[in-house]
C-alpha cells in the first residue's frame, strides 16, 4: 500500500481530488466507485470547484456508490442518493442516468443486490474506488465479521456505526438499523483503490490496518492483498504509524 502523508483534512481532500481529476482527464469514460459521509465531502467540494474553474467534464463518467440505508427513499434528506446529488452530482455535468446508488427500498433485496453487482461487472468493473474507513475497520458498510468473499448484500449496522452516523439525523433512533452495501469481493475487484483517512480518532484504526493481521474481524485489512491501494492520511491519523 502506498501512503501519501498530508498535513490536514483540507490537504487530504485536495490531494484526493487531484488524483480523481487526473484519472477522469486520462479516461473520460472512467467507472468511479464513490463513498459518502464526512470523509469524502471535502474532496467533492474540490471537484466542484475544479469543474467550475477548469471545466473538467464528467459527461461520460459512470459512478457506483458503495451503499444506501435500507428504508430510505432517494428523496429522503438522509439517504445517500440525496447526499450524492447535494454534495456532487447537482454541481457537475455528470449524466445522472450513469450514476448508480443501491436501492434502499427494493421489492426484493436479494435481487437488487445481485443486479447491482451484475451491472458493475457488465461495464468492466470499477476503475477507481474511493473509500473511507470506520473506527472498527469497516469499509462501505461491511462490518466486522463480513466474509471477504461477499458481494453486494444487506448488513445489520453495529451500534458504533449508527452512533457515528447519528450526527446526520435528529436522533439515534432515526438512524436505520440496516443498509445495502457493496461487498468486500466487489470492492476488491476495483482496479485501483483510494482510501482517505483523517483525524486523531482514526489513528488507532490506521495503525491496525498497517501493522495488524488480515482478518474478517477488521474488514479493511483485506486491502493489503490488493495490488493498487493508495492511502491519503493526515498527520493526526498517522500519529500512531511509524513512517519509513
Amino acid at each position: 500500500m502506498n501512503i501519501i502523508s498530508v498535513n490536514d483534512y483540507t490537504e487530504m481532500s485536495r490531494t484526493a481530488a487531484e488524483i480523481v481529476i487526473g484519472k477522469v482527464k486520462g479516461n473520460p469514460e472512467i467507472i468511479l466507485g464513490l463513498a459518502t459521509g464526512g470523509t469524502p465531502k471535502g474532496m467533492y467540494d474540490s471537484l466542484i470547484e475544479d469543474h467550475a474553474r477548469n471545466h473538467t467534464s464528467y459527461e461520460q463518467v459512470t459512478s457506483f456508490n458503495l451503499d444506501e440505508y435500507i428504508g430510505l427513499k432517494p428523496n429522503d434528506p438522509n439517504s445517500y442518493h440525496f447526499y450524492m446529488n447535494d454534495s456532487l452530482f447537482n454541481h457537475i455535468d455528470i449524466n445522472k442516468e450513469r450514476t448508480f446508488v443501491p436501492n434502499g427500498t427494493p421489492e426484493n433485496t436479494d435481487e437488487e443486490c445481485k443486479r447491482y453487482d451484475e451491472r458493475i461487472d457488465s461495464l468492466g468493473g470499477i476503475d477507481l474506488q474511493i473509500l473511507g474507513i470506520g473506527q472498527n475497520g469497516h469499509i462501505g458498510f461491511n462490518e466486522p465479521g463480513t466474509s471477504f468473499t461477499s458481494g453486494t448484500h444487506v448488513v445489520t449496522l453495529e451500534d458504533s456505526t449508527r452512533q457515528a452516523n447519528a450526527r446526520y439525523f435528529d436522533s439515534i433512533d432515526d438512524v436505520p438499523t440496516h443498509a445495502m452495501t457493496m461487498g468486500i469481493s466487489t470492492i476488491m475487484k476495483s482496479k485501483q483503490i483510494l482510501l482517505l483517512i483523517s483525524g486523531e480518532e482514526k489513528a488507532e484504526t490506521l495503525k491496525r490496518l498497517i501493522d495488524g493481521e488480515i482478518t474478517e474481524e477488521f474488514p479493511a485489512s483485506i486491502l493489503k492483498k490488493h495490488n493498487n491501494v493508495t492511502i491519503i492520511a493526515d498527520q493526526k491519523a498517522l500519529s500512531g504509524v511509524v513512517m519509513p
